[in-house]
């Protein structure tokens, strides 16, 4: 059967299922909010080569970056990934992201048991609420790499189908949390071997030789599309120049700069301008860069085009090495993979809105306002870490308003319902509102930010990180810019305290967190103001 539209639909959906089944039963079977309510995990599908094939509806920050870890894993353990193999790991400067992110993956076999082939690999990746490191949640305010929790350069986590469980011991002695590491671990290895099971049978199904002609097939397609893509956005230089707040440690802002050359079907995207790696923990590894920029290309392409490797292949993504974004070991990641990754995918779409004014829309909320908070449960009598990453205004589009109170670009996750984090944790939730009026005005308005306010019913260690504090999403085309951010400390409830937009603070029972996330940014210049009241 040769490849024509209908077969690759066909297969397209075939593999997405795949990667779609295996997020359901990782969010089913696992034990943290995080990932069963949040749903902060992300499933792939790959080829022998290790490419992207197809990918879940997931975490954009996660997918992009996901081929990184399966080419570390082949480069481990080259030609010796058998059948029942698992290979884990989360070090950011092999194949992961940031230590909370623990990467699996496992070859899938193909053919008769004399001569099995291998047939590409599948993958999950979930975000742990702790790991260990020096502060709950493992994302703290961190100088170099060993404070932010475990690392796991990658190693075998199963042989031939028989976990090592003393390697899920050792990660779960070292996290705050060791009985939901263990539970979510186990979800993670479900999900793999639910991955495993559904690719095996379709090749199994459709003969080796026409799976992997349908993969080469996808990744040609996407590739096509994406060239066409480019091709339709006019020729030239487009540059932005944008600042992150702080690095945590220091006031000083830390610029981020691109240049996006567009010639014919290519594009080139050249990060040299950008800050040099900094101490504190926002420097992004090279994987999370190209992981926004697989997302920006993804954006601009119709829905039909899988997002895989073959998108990638048009550009050509120069970061360089020892920079923000692409660091050297041993720098701190935490903060990168969550907000810097969200500052490079506003720069890329500045840089594209010069060139696509009416397709491009202002800039959102630029953070992922993640709060993370451990101590004591005084009723379960053991320690618990909760995190979470608060959603904000959206950027006004072209064509209409931004969207209030949602999750934006590299996040993708849901919010933890309040009765599900009540349930969990020694946390009340005080208030839980849109931030009326925190958008930038415009010919169409910037969505708005959210308040959350926690209060503590214990002792507890709070982490906030969190951008666009200090520097506001700006509008586009003559729209007005968002409010920024605030966070804020009611100290026993009342007494108001300002924090930075990075900051480590211990709190006592009765004491309030206010977060008010930044609204975002409007488009075009605000005309008819009676026009646009909401």
């Amino acid at each position: 059967m040769p490849v024509d539209p209908v077969s690759l639909e066909v297969f397209k959906n075939m593999f997405e299922s795949v990667a779609e089944e295996m997020g359901v039963a990782l969010q089913r079977t696992s034990y943290s909010p995080n990932i069963k309510e949040r749903r902060d995990f992300s499933c792939a599908v790959f080829d022998p080569e290790g490419n992207m094939v197809a990918q879940a509806a997931h975490v954009p920050v996660h997918l992009g970056a996901m081929p990184a870890s399966v080419r570390a894993a082949l480069e481990v353990f080259p030609g010796a990934l058998r059948p029942g193999d698992i290979v884990i790991l989360n070090d950011p400067y092999l194949g992961g992201t940031h230590l909370p992110d623990i990467t699996m993956v496992a070859p899938v076999y193909a053919g008769e048991s004399g001569q099995r082939q291998l047939a590409g690999f599948v993958s999950a990746r979930g975000h742990h609420a702790d790991v260990g490191g020096m502060t709950p949640g493992s994302l703290p305010l961190s100088t170099e790499l060993y404070q932010e929790g475990t690392i796991i350069p990658p190693i075998k986590l199963a042989r031939g189908g028989r976990l090592n469980h003393d390697v899920i011991q050792l990660i779960c002695r070292n996290s705050r949390t060791p009985d939901e590491r263990k539970g979510d671990l186990a979800a993670q290895t479900a999900s793999i071997r639910v991955g495993e099971q559904r690719m095996a049978e379709l090749f199994e199904r459709y003969g080796l030789a026409e799976t992997s002609e349908h993969m080469a097939a996808l990744l040609d397609y996407s590739e096509r599309v994406t060239r066409q893509t480019i091709q339709g956005i006019p020729d030239g230089v487009y540059s932005v120049l944008d600042y992150m707040d702080d690095d945590g440690l220091t006031q000083e802002p830390v610029p981020i700069a691109v240049t996006i050359t567009v010639s014919g079907d290519e594009m080139d995207i050249d990060f040299t301008g950008t800050s040099p790696q900094r101490p504190g923990c926002i420097n992004a590894p090279e994987a999370v860069t190209v992981s926004a920029c697989l997302y920006v290309v993804r954006c601009l392409l119709h829905e039909q085009a899988p997002a895989n490797q073959g998108c990638l292949r048009p550009l050509r993504i120069h970061a360089p090495e020892g920079s923000l974004v692409n660091p050297r070991p041993q720098r701190g990641v935490a903060g990168g993979n969550v907000e810097t990754s969200q500052r490079i995918t506003d720069v890329l779409f500045g840089a594209l809105a010069e060139a696509l004014p009416q397709v491009i829309p202002a800039a959102s909320q630029g953070t992922m306002n993640n709060m993370i908070i451990g101590g004591h449960d005084p009723v379960r009598e053991k320690p618990y870490v909760y995190y979470e990453t608060i959603a904000g205004g959206m950027g006004a589009r072209p064509d209409k308003d931004g969207i209030s109170g949602i999750q934006t670009h590299m996040t993708n996750t849901m919010n933890t319902p309040i009765e599900a984090m009540e349930f969990a944790f020694p946390l009340r939730l005080r208030r839980y509102a849109l931030r009326r009026g925190s958008g930038g005005d415009g010919q169409y308005r910037g969505g708005d930010g959210v308040v959350r306010e926690v209060e503590f019913l214990a002792p507890a260690r709070v982490t906030l990180m969190s951008e666009r504090r200090r520097r506001p999403p700006p509008g586009y085309h003559g729209g007005h810019h968002g409010e920024p951010g605030e966070n804020i400390l009611l100290r026993g409830g009342f007494e108001e305290i300002q924090l930075a937009g990075k900051e480590l603070i211990d709190v006592e029972a009765g004491d309030i967190i206010s977060v008010r996330t930044p609204g975002a940014g409007g488009w075009g210049a605000p005309q008819h103001r009676h026009t646009h009241h909401h």
